[in-house]
């Protein structure tokens, strides 16, 4: 009826006045005349197509990569977070983190522990600083070997880029011991620790037995440091070093037999060493704690 011509006008009738006329909608008269366009219509779809930037490295020769990633790396238990970083930042290879975790996640390369989901906490405080000899924090924690029993690990932090500043693998974890990373801390960052060498400088501690004690207060404040106390039951407040404790755990004492005390401080020793210049911080750009602060001082330079 569309296609007649009206005697009147000699023009056709068209669709619109058709439709109008018979009280239906356009939509239904395309959809009985062409062909295709109804759901039950057997015609074919083409593939949807991925969205986002295009990358040479087909899904195969990235899981490839991935791979030989992971038996460099002389870390365990990286995830994809880290691989991404390497291979972006490191290598230049154009990726997107989303799919590298769905590469690993398919080829079942990451950690098959995964921590549950908690109640967010609204922490809205910040821990961390804009600039080097801000604020250290201090913590130790325990390791068992087979022949010496129980041994302490005490570590000092960088807050600014979370560099291991100095450490201390003991028998004894005491007040005195407490003290030993973050002298070694204060002698190689400012080459010396008489009265008033780290003034300025605030260290965050938590309510430990070693850190309450009145040798501990009087040493710190004697080298010019402020103690600044993590609040009760908020480990978060002492973030910095809690994950670098747990960062070690993962990599030096989780899965591991221990004989003795030294052969844990030779272990700690190496992990500190490689931490320090090789550990990726997203924090830090992705960078090492040492490589962030070398860019910082050559930025101060400049």
């Amino acid at each position: 009826m569309s296609v007649r011509t009206s005697p009147s006008t000699g023009k056709p009738y068209g669709v619109l006045r058709t439709c109008a006329a018979w009280g239906i909608p356009r939509s239904s008269f395309y959809a009985a005349t062409c062909p295709g366009s109804r759901p039950d219509d057997e015609a074919p779809v083409p593939p949807k197509a991925k969205t986002g930037p295009k990358t040479e490295l087909s899904d195969s020769e990235l899981l490839s990569l991935i791979r030989d990633d992971l038996a460099s790396s002389p870390f365990t238990g990286e995830g994809h977070r880290k691989v991404w970083a390497r291979l972006r930042f490191r290598c230049g290879i154009p990726v997107s983190k989303k799919r590298v975790l769905r590469i690993m996640r398919e080829a079942n390369l990451l950690s098959p522990h995964r921590v549950p989901q908690k109640p967010p906490y609204e922490h809205t405080g910040r821990i961390t600083t804009d600039e080097p000899n801000v604020m250290w924090g201090t913590d130790g924690a325990k390791a068992f070997t087979l022949q010496d029993g129980w041994g302490w690990i005490f570590a000092c932090v960088e807050h600014w880029n979370s560099e291991c500043m100095g450490h201390h693998v003991t028998k004894r974890g005491d007040r005195f011991a407490a003290c030993e990373p973050v002298a070694q801390g204060i002698m190689s960052e400012f080459g010396s620790v008489e009265a008033g060498a780290a003034r300025g400088l605030s260290l965050r501690i938590d309510h430990g037995s070693q850190y309450l004690s009145n040798h501990f207060q009087k040493q710190i404040r004697a080298w010019g440091m402020a103690p600044s106390f993590a609040f009760l039951e908020q480990p978060q407040t002492g973030g910095v070093v809690e994950r670098f404790f747990r960062t070690l755990k993962e990599q030096v004492i989780y899965g591991r037999v221990y004989e003795t005390l030294e052969e844990v401080r030779q272990a700690v020793s190496a992990f500190v060493d490689l931490y320090n210049n090789q550990w990726l911080i997203e924090k830090n750009g992705y960078l090492s704690p040492a490589d962030a602060r070398r860019a910082y001082y050559e930025s101060e330079a400049a």
